[in-house]
């Protein structure tokens, strides 16, 4: 079964009427759910989330001799656009009763602070993919694994954010979508609704937008024009700042986290390579075809600089200046 919108280059949908300024796309859907099963149930979603080194405060020991990032050595943050998928995804938890939301993320065990973080916010809860045999993972590798640990999920929906800000390659949302084998829709500002079994999608592209629709499961990537991420919910910060790892629970020694521990809402699991069942040799370095040969660091600094005024006469010489090094003009 196929869906097909309407919509034409300068932005706006289009009518019923078909002229050369209009064009079909049509988007190929699989399985099926149905509108019962969504009001009654619920949506189960699953969040790709990535802890970011926050490229404001890049240093000279950002890289490592062997090209990946060091990411130790960098203060880390939730990737911007995965909170807007974070958004969307919460919202349709907040028209659907009985959904739930899984933040889904891979790294080192300071990932677990980023699951934290979206449960603050509205998710339920969280799983971090951490495995030393992940380590250096390209986005082939990485999309490997977290499909991996999808299929052990099983949603009905992923959603991430188009682009992480240390690699903006754009990849690893489809490129899961094709391992899954499931449909996707990327570039996407908003889920406008699901009804009648179709989920509605706006989509803003370069020179106009569309809306598609789908049936579930389908991978869905968000971006940045999409509504901002919701701000921490007291109640959820209350019910869910003990939340712990496994790992960051054993290392705990008062009685306490010992008690916490029975509390399986605030356990973090942590998935490796033999939980979600992955091929080693599809994994790390050794499963990353994308090899960085060299890094420099790059440092601007200007040669001289001039105080100007709001005067006219400032105005003027630096409108000439400009044109003269054909800055402008």
């Amino acid at each position: 079964m196929f869906y097909k919108l309407l919509t034409d280059g300068r932005g706006q949908l289009a009518n019923d009427q078909f002229d050369s300024l209009h064009f079909f796309l049509y988007l190929p859907v699989t399985a099926k759910i149905t509108l019962e099963y969504m009001t009654k149930k619920g949506l189960k979603i699953v969040v790709l989330a990535k802890q970011v080194p926050d490229t404001r405060n890049v240093g000279k020991d950002a890289m490592k001799a062997d090209g990946t990032v060091n990411r130790a050595a960098l203060p880390a943050i939730f990737n911007p656009e995965d909170l807007n998928a974070l958004e969307q995804a919460l919202r349709l938890k907040d028209r659907y009763p009985g959904t739930t939301v899984t933040i889904l993320t891979m790294g080192p065990g300071r990932a677990a602070d980023i699951i934290r973080e979206g449960m603050y916010r509205g998710a339920d809860c969280g799983v971090l993919l951490t495995d030393r045999k992940f380590a250096g993972s390209d986005t082939l590798a990485t999309s490997y694994a977290l499909s991996q640990a999808v299929k052990k999920i099983q949603p009905d929906l992923v959603i991430a954010g188009r682009q992480a800000i240390d690699g903006d390659t754009a990849q690893v949302g489809p490129q899961v979508a094709e391992k899954l084998g499931w449909p996707q829709v990327t570039y996407a500002e908003s889920i406008l609704s699901f009804e009648n079994e179709e989920m509605t999608i706006k989509r803003r592209l370069e020179h106009g937008i569309e809306v598609v629709a789908g049936k579930l499961p389908m991978v869905i990537t968000v971006t940045a024009s999409a509504p901002e991420a919701r701000p921490r919910n007291a109640k959820h910060l209350m019910k869910f700042k003990h939340a712990r790892t496994v790992t960051e629970l054993q290392e705990q020694t008062s009685d306490y986290y010992m008690e916490l521990q029975s509390r399986e809402y605030l356990r973090i699991p942590e998935w490796g390579v033999a939980d979600v069942d992955a091929d080693v040799e599809q994994l790390g370095l050794s499963g990353s075809p994308t090899k960085v040969k060299k890094i420099d660091n790059v440092v601007f600094a200007a040669k001289e600089a001039k105080r100007l005024s709001s005067e006219d006469t400032d105005i003027e010489w630096l409108i000439k200046e400009l044109m003269a090094n054909h800055t402008i003009g």
